[in-house]
């Protein structure tokens, strides 16, 4: 045990994910819920998520054991310029096929379009910049609903009670999807207590393959590998 008395990792989770030392609440580990989980994203915890859109690695970088780590050259291949620090409004506007393209050959693709585009719409509700409505608002009609509770959630952050209720009229009618309706009839509440899911329980193994940062409310990017 070279953690001693040291709790760092424990204090500086956004979302509480270290129950106890040495185990790791997957279901609120923001680099579990961006990157593997295939579903909505917890209401409660969508607003500790801030910008990140792909993994986390706070308690990695608190970790003092970590300031002997060295980058590897496994890491060249994905460090490339057009990944620094990205906009969340251009990234809100791939399709999959530019998706593909924009991320190919880094772990990002894995994660699929719509999961991305879930993230990145949770990133700008976070971001307080009511500019990135007229960039959200196209979102309302995408044809995944998770994408579209997503928007739903972002709008609600960003626009008036009696903006949201506009953009509620016009739309909840026309919603198939039952998870969907009840994001419109949600609207920004937040439930009281966290966790829609069962615990799952994670011991140590993480790693960080590669981190994206920066920009005015641009975008964190990060992989985590051990989370299985």
């Amino acid at each position: 045990d070279h953690c001693g008395s040291c709790t760092r990792c424990l204090s500086i989770c956004p979302t509480d994910a270290f129950p106890a030392p040495y185990q790791l609440d997957s279901t609120k580990c923001i680099a579990y819920l961006t990157i593997e989980h295939k579903g909505p994203i917890d209401r409660a915890l969508r607003p500790k998520m801030g910008n990140r859109v792909f993994g986390c690695d706070d308690c990695l970088a608190v970790c003092p054991w970590n300031r002997f780590a060295k980058q590897s050259a496994d890491l060249r291949p994905f460090l490339r310029d057009e990944l620094s620090a990205p906009a969340l409004k251009e990234l809100s506007t791939f399709d999959d096929e530019r998706f593909r393209k924009y991320f190919a050959g880094t772990p990002i693709k894995r994660t699929g379009r719509d999961r991305f585009l879930r993230n990145v719409l949770i990133a700008m509700g976070n971001s307080g910049d009511q500019s990135m409505i007229g960039a959200i608002e196209p979102h309302l009609k995408d044809d995944t609903p998770l994408v579209r509770g997503a928007a739903i959630w972002a709008l609600a952050q960003l626009v008036s009670d009696a903006e949201f209720e506009k953009f509620r009229a016009h739309h909840l009618s026309h919603e198939p999807d039952e998870a969907v309706r009840e994001e419109w009839r949600l609207g920004d509440a937040v439930p009281t207590g966290i966790g829609s899911w069962p615990l799952g329980m994670i011991n140590g193994g993480l790693s960080v393959l590669m981190g994206i940062g920066g920009g005015t409310f641009g975008v964190t990017i990060m992989t985590l590998f051990g989370a299985t």
